[in-house]
This record gives structure tokens, sequence and C-alpha cells, in this order.
């Protein structure tokens, strides 16, 4: 029986995830294929490599540093969140915090990170294959959130965060052969996502990238019809949703050490209900 496993992310809420996969670390829970969105690649990239503890100092100790995100790199760059520093400077083999690329490799799962083309609205599911020691472009890609960030580019091609064309990829997850899958999202399941801030975002991008804009726009809809996928396919028993009861007071953006530490606890102790369920 092929497991997968699907991080939506969620910005600074992806400390829940960073919780749970932790956890996974600690009781060698593994699976077969990886997918990961926006922060969620993240989480996946370090699950892979089997480093535990490395996504919680992202979100507990360098997400509060000004070079990592705020007002100044806005105003230099275009872009509140410096994805190279995280991505490249903390993230090199001679960063403060390497990611270890050889592990990434010498782990036997799968890998899809996903990420959105910025001109045609596609959706881009890029893997293992796509990386090389400090080379983590698809990690930035997949992160760039539009009207926060300027889209990221890859070969002369501009993206935008995974989200906006597929932000539940549980569907890519089955396609992909697994025959059960894990869904990790960062706030309550049962809460629909509203379009408010999306369409307000879509705003900033409309004239460059009116495609881009469009699939924000309907960000909210798709997500909210594939978690009801996934509670659906969770009654077949081919699936877990595990979802924070509330999210602690941490939000995309918004930085709070306590409640980020309320939120990575809740992750460590929905992992546990992982362990029945995979046997």
């Amino acid at each position: 029986m092929r497991t997968g496993i699907v991080d939506v992310g969620g910005g600074l809420r992806g400390i829940y995830a960073a919780g749970i996969l932790d956890y996974c670390m600690v009781q060698d829970i593994r699976f077969d294929c990886c997918i990961g969105v926006s922060a969620g690649s993240a989480n996946m990239a370090a699950y892979l490599a089997g480093q535990q503890g490395r996504n919680y100092r992202y979100y507990q100790e360098y997400a509060f540093r000004k070079e990592y995100m705020g007002t100044g790199n806005l105003l230099h760059t275009g872009s509140y969140i410096n994805l190279e520093y995280v991505y490249g400077t903390l993230s090199n083999a001679d960063g403060e915090a390497p990611l270890d690329y050889p592990a990434i490799m010498d782990n036997p799962a799968r890998l899809f990170v996903v990420a959105t083309q910025a001109k045609t609205g596609e959706a881009c599911y890029f893997t293992k294959a796509d990386m090389s020691q400090d080379h983590y472009q698809i990690l930035m890609a997949s992160s760039c959130v539009p009207g926060v960030n300027r889209p990221y580019e890859i070969g002369g091609i501009p993206y935008f965060d995974g989200a906006l064309s597929d932000p539940v990829p549980i569907e890519k997850a089955f396609a992909e052969g697994c025959d059960r899958v894990v869904l990790i999202l960062t706030k309550p399941a049962a809460i629909p996502r509203k379009p408010g801030k999306d369409r307000l975002l879509a705003e900033l991008i409309q004239h460059q990238y009116p495609i881009a804009a469009q699939q924000l726009r309907l960000r909210a809809e798709r997500y909210n019809r594939a978690v009801q996928l996934a509670m659906n396919y969770e009654k077949e028993g081919r699936m877990i949703v595990l979802s924070p009861d509330d999210i602690s007071g941490v939000d995309t953006l918004k930085r709070n050490r306590p409640a980020l530490q309320r939120l990575y606890q809740k992750g460590i102790q929905d992992g546990k209900k992982l362990l029945d369920w995979m046997r």
C-alpha cells in the first residue's frame, strides 16, 4: 500500500504541520509520496532530509528577523519576504541552517512541489530532479505569495504560490499512485476559506498577470471544494485529515512566539493520530 502526504502550507501557520512532521520523524513514520504547497514545500523538504526541528527554528526564530520578512525588504526589492534569504542564505551548505540535500536525494520517497505559472495560471509540479545542491528555487517559486512578493522566475518563467492553481493537491497524490493520503491543513477543516483577502491581492496583480489574478479569486472556492472531497475520502477510509481545532492566534504573516508555540504543540499532539491510522 502506497501512502502519500500533502501539506497545503499557510505561511506561519505551517508550524502546525512542522509539529506533525517532527512527530513523524521521531516515530519513523514514512511516506511514499510527499506533496508540498507554499510553506508546505519547505516543510516537506526538511522532512525528507530527516532534519527534525529544522522547520521549527524557521518559524520560531528566523521568521522574526528583518532579513526574512519586513517592510524594509518590500521597499528595497518589491517583495515582503526575502525568498533568497530564506531558501538561499540560510539553507545553503554554508548557511546557518543548511538543508541536507544529499539526504533528500537518498530518501526513496517522491517529492512534488506545487507552483503556479504567473502568466498562464497553470499548476506546475516540480520534483527532486528540479533541485540541486544549494539551488532550491522551486521552494521559492512555490512560496511566492502574489501581492506580497514579486513573481519568482525559474528559467525565465515567472511563478507564484502553488495555492493559486492547486491549493489542496490530494487528487495529484492519488494520480501518482497513492492508495491512501494524509492531508495536513493549517486551519480548522470545518471552517470554509473566505475569499476576501484573495480578492484584494488579486487586484494588485490584475494588470500584469490577469490569469493568475483570476486563479487567486477562485482559490477559496477550490480550497473549500477540495477539503469537502477530502472529508468524503476520509469517511471511505482513503484519507485522514489533520487540522488544528483553532489557529491559536497565528495568522499567515503574524509573528507571535507564544501563539506559534501553541500551534506547534497542537501539531505534535495531532500527529499521534497517525500511528493507529497507518496501521
